[in-house]
């Protein structure tokens, strides 16, 4: 996968992209089992804060918020095993638990000890919540932005389904429609810089087996409860058109009071507004 981001850097239409793949390293996380290297994307000093991407994206998800955070802190930023330009092997199981046994030999092999803030974008949330739960003496706090997964069951989808729905998630015009429905004004937000990094990852070799596997093993639902002890703050999008109204519901019932809702701001806070982010992110993660 390093020879693929290295191919593609020179054709990444967004500058902040561009510069969020310069900072990536090469870590190889032996108890893994794995040979080849994982993708970390790091930069800045200071406090350190780990940020976790959605379902079926990248660490350049990040590449608005990153150059705002760097200033003040150390950020690490993977991509989330079987997603992104991580390593897919043949043979590798994916779902919940290999995301988890994944970022657990990410935490092993940071250079400080110190407990470190997470911020966990949409799917990332389930994982920035279950993370905390797990290793809860080295997550100090979250914050959340429209967190998914927090609610329901999981729904495993038996090998045909699996199949067809990355073909789906695979068609250029899917995929163009998805990163639309994301931003709270598509018609000012996204053009071909937005579209290119939301599908960069694709190219990746096992990209569709291993989505196929993701949804067979369920994904990540229900990971809201028990809330971890942790200090948490979660951020929803007024204009949000990814997360129904059922789902935004059943995870304010089971959050804690302090939530806040960005106007003019879809699915990815991080990206319509991502300096109003990284002003809370400040506040509540690395000065507190």
């Amino acid at each position: 996968m390093k020879s693929l981001l290295e191919q593609l850097r020179p054709g990444l239409l967004d500058p902040q992209a561009g510069e969020l793949a310069d900072a990536v390293q090469w870590w190889t996380l032996s108890s893994l089992g794995i040979k080849d290297p994982f993708p970390v994307a790091v930069l800045g000093q200071g406090p350190p804060l780990l940020l976790l991407h959605g379902f079926d994206s990248s660490f350049l998800e990040y590449r608005r918020l990153a150059p705002l955070l760097a200033e003040h802190s150390q950020l690490i930023i993977p991509d989330l095993f079987g997603f992104g330009f991580s390593p897919r092997p043949a043979r590798a199981t994916y779902g919940p638990d290999a995301v988890m046994l994944h970022l657990e030999a990410l935490l092993d092999n940071l250079p400080q000890s110190r407990p470190i803030a997470v911020i966990g974008a949409s799917m990332g949330g389930s994982v920035a919540m279950e993370l905390a739960r797990r290793s809860p003496e080295r997550v100090k706090s979250l914050l959340l932005l429209a967190p998914a997964g927090l609610s329901g069951r999981p729904m495993i989808v038996p090998p045909f389904l699996d199949r067809f729905g990355t073909w789906f998630l695979s068609r250029p015009s899917v995929r163009r429609g998805l990163c639309r429905q994301a931003f709270a004004d598509p018609d000012s937000s996204v053009a071909a810089p937005e579209e290119q990094v939301a599908s960069l990852h694709l190219q990746c070799p096992g990209w569709a087996e291993a989505l196929a596997a993701f949804a067979r093993s369920g994904g990540f639902a229900g990971h809201g409860l028990p809330l971890p002890n942790q200090p948490l703050h979660v951020i929803w999008g007024g204009q949000d058109r990814i997360l129904s109204k059922s789902q935004k519901q059943a995870a304010l019932s089971i959050l804690p009071g302090f939530t806040e809702t960005f106007e003019a701001c879809g699915h990815l806070p991080h990206l319509d507004l991502p300096q109003r982010v990284a002003d809370r992110c400040r506040t509540l993660l690395l000065n507190g």
